[in-house]
């Protein structure tokens, strides 16, 4: 697991800004069509990702730093099925136990919960920097890049289901600047032309119980057959009874 100072101290180099002035917007218009009551945070308190949410009750959750909850990710001090939407940027990726994070998470949604995952891609030129590295200290270089397919494997598993996603971040992971700003021009055409290579990427997945529309089906189908036959039978009944002198 990150220490919280090197993520804080990551978030104030240029590499940092970049990757988060490209998240924040593109997560802001994910969770601002999610209603309900509770949303969750999950890490990187220093940035406010639930700003934009219409949900009344949002709460920051983390293992230190300025949160509103502090408890480990993999034990959330929440009841099951009490969540509506949880956010977790960056989180999976810089944690030891990622699996039970997301076994968490879905024990807390709610059934059609939503959650949000940021993550850097390891298919990208971000993605070989850090495999080329020797020395891999501090975030994100010494973290473990978990790719797009692996997560929606993982999702799937869970029984999410993913309906949106986005790649961002083409620029090489310059360290200065002057280099990230003169190469901008690398967004617009890596979204266009090479789209599964971005350094960052979005997925918002809902949660879904299997199985439970089939049996309100069935006895609705059912109900409907019964009052089918007990109609016609009553028909062929009084056509009986007018026969009789």
């Amino acid at each position: 697991m990150h220490d919280a100072s090197d993520i804080a101290d990551w978030l104030e180099t240029p590499r940092g800004r970049y990757v988060i002035n490209w998240e924040q917007p593109h997560v802001d218009a994910q969770v601002a069509d999610v209603f309900g009551y509770n949303a969750l945070q999950l890490g990187l308190p220093q940035v406010k990702f639930l700003a934009h949410s219409r949900i009344p009750m949002r709460q920051i959750v983390g293992e230190s730093g300025p949160v509103d909850v502090r408890c480990s990710l993999c034990e959330l001090p929440f009841a099951s099925a009490s969540i509506d939407l949880v956010v977790m940027p960056h989180v999976l990726e810089s944690h030891d136990d990622p699996h039970q994070i997301l076994r968490e998470v879905e024990r807390i949604l709610i059934p059609d919960g939503q959650v949000v995952i940021t993550g850097f891609n390891p298919v990208s030129l971000w993605g070989l920097r850090r495999f080329i590295r020797r020395n891999r200290q501090g975030f994100p270089d010494n973290g473990n890049f978990i790719s797009v397919l692996r997560l929606r494997d993982w999702l799937n598993l869970l029984s999410f289901e993913v309906d949106r996603g986005n790649f961002g971040c083409y620029v090489p992971p310059f360290q200065h600047e002057h280099w990230l700003r003169r190469f901008h021009f690398m967004e617009s055409a890596g979204d266009r032309w090479w789209s599964f290579a971005g350094g960052v990427y979005l997925l918002r997945a809902v949660k879904r119980v299997r199985g439970m529309h089939l049996v309100l089906s069935d006895w609705r189908q059912q109900h409907a057959l019964r009052q089918t036959f007990t109609t016609v039978t009553q028909q062929t009944l009084d056509k009986e009874l007018n026969k009789l002198p």
